[in-house]
C-alpha cells in the first residue's frame, strides 16, 4: 500500500545528512533540534530503516541514508518547482470600491504591499462588500479581502484567517442642504428624527447593515427603508439627492459630489476593518498584503480604540 511522505521530514532529513550534526541543522531550518531529530525519527520509521549512525560524538549517514540523500534532494527541488508556480500566479484582492482621489484603507495596504513585492501580480478587484467578497474566496474566484469579518455568519468566518486592520471612525454623508451638514461633527442623538440609510436588503454588504443596525439600535435611532443602492459617484450623488436621508459610512470614505461627511461622535463608533482570506493560502502576495497591514496599523495606531468609542462586542473580541 503507498505511503505518504510529507515533504518536511525530507527537509529535515536532508539538512542533517548535509550538515552531519542535528544543532546546525536545527538552525539552517529554524526549527527547534527536538523536532528536526522527530523528524527523523518519523521518516525511519516510515521506511523501516536506520538513516544514521549516531554517538555521542559523531553523526554518519547509514548506506541507506546516503542513497535516499540524492533522491531527497530531487524530490525537494521539484516541491520548489511547484510552490514556485502557485507563488507566480496572480493574487486577486478585494478592495471593496475605489476611492478615488482619496486612498482606503485597504488600497494602502494594497500599495504598500506591491510596494514590498514589486514581482508579484497583486490584481485589485472591487466586490463592494465583505459578504460579497466572502463568496468569491469560498468559490476560490478571489483570494483576499477587506472589511467586517465579525459581520459574517459563524460559519462563513470558521473558513476565513482573518488580521485585525484599522478601527476605522464612522460618519454621515449628507447633502449640503441637510440641517445637520452645517455641524463639523454630529453627535449620534442628533440623528434623532433622522432615519439613516444602513443599506438594509443589501445582500452584498450584509455585515456593514448589521453593524449600522446594531449602532442605531443601542442608541434609540432608526433605520431608513431598505433600498436598492447605487454604484459609482454619480449614481450615488442622484440617490443622496433623491432620498436626502443621511447615509452611514466611515470619516476617510471617498468624497461624493452631492454632499458631505460629517464624523459621528458622543461616543465615536468604530468600524473594524480586517484582511480576511482562506487560511490555507500560501502566495508572498498574501504574505505581503500581511505585512503590510500589520506595519502600517502599528505605525499609525489604526487599532488604537479611543476612550469613550462604541464598537459591538464580538469586533472588539477580535483584537484581544
Amino acid at each position: 500500500m503507498p505511503r505518504d511522505l510529507h515533504p518536511r521530514l525530507l527537509r529535515s532529513f536532508a539538512a542533517v545528512a548535509e550538515t552531519l550534526h542535528f544543532g546546525r541543522a536545527a538552525e539552517r531550518l529554524h526549527l527547534a533540534q527536538q523536532a528536526v531529530s522527530r523528524d527523523v525519527q518519523a521518516l525511519e520509521r516510515e521506511l523501516g530503516c536506520a538513516l544514521f549512525q549516531r554517538s555521542t560524538r559523531s553523526v554518519e549517514l547509514t548506506e541507506t541514508g546516503a542513497a535516499l540523500l540524492p533522491k531527497a534532494r530531487r524530490l525537494l527541488e521539484l516541491q520548489g518547482e511547484i510552490t514556485a508556480l502557485g507563488d507566480a500566479r496572480t493574487l486577486l484582492v478585494d478592495v471593496n470600491s475605489p476611492g478615488g482621489d482619496r486612498e482606503l484603507t485597504a488600497e494602502r495596504v494594497l500599495a504598500e504591499a506591491r510596494r514590498r513585492r514589486p514581482e508579484a501580480e497583486l490584481l485589485a478587484r472591487y466586490c463592494g462588500g465583505l459578504t460579497a467578497a466572502a463568496r468569491e474566496l469560498a468559490a476560490h474566484r478571489l483570494d483576499a479581502s477587506f472589511g467586517r469579518y465579525a459581520g459574517l455568519p459563524a460559519a462563513v468566518r470558521s473558513r476565513l484567517a482573518h488580521t485585525p486592520v484599522r478601527l476605522e471612525p464612522m460618519a454621515v454623508f449628507l447633502p449640503f442642504e441637510h440641517p445637520l451638514a452645517a455641524l463639523p461633527a454630529v453627535p449620534l442623538a442628533a440623528l434623532a428624527g433622522h432615519p439613516v440609510d444602513v443599506f438594509a436588503g443589501q445582500p452584498d454588504t450584509a455585515e456593514w447593515t448589521d453593524l449600522g443596525l446594531r449602532l442605531l439600535a443601542e442608541h434609540g435611532l432608526v433605520a431608513a427603508p431598505g433600498r436598492t443602492p447605487p454604484v459609482g459617484a454619480a449614481e450615488f450623488a442622484r440617490y443622496l439627492a433623491r432620498h436626502g436621508s443621511p447615509i452611514l459610512t466611515t470619516a476617510d470614505g471617498p468624497d461624493i459630489p452631492g454632499g458631505v461627511a460629517r464624523p459621528l461622535v458622543d461616543p465615536v463608533p468604530l468600524s473594524l476593518v480586517g484582511l480576511v482570506h482562506r487560511p490555507e493560502l500560501r502566495h508572498p502576495g498574501l504574505a505581503a498584503l500581511r505585512e503590510s497591514a500589520v506595519e502600517l496599523a502599528a505605525a499609525e495606531s489604526w487599532l488604537a480604540r479611543p476612550p469613550g468609542s462604541w464598537l459591538p462586542s464580538e469586533d472588539a473580541a477580535l483584537l484581544r
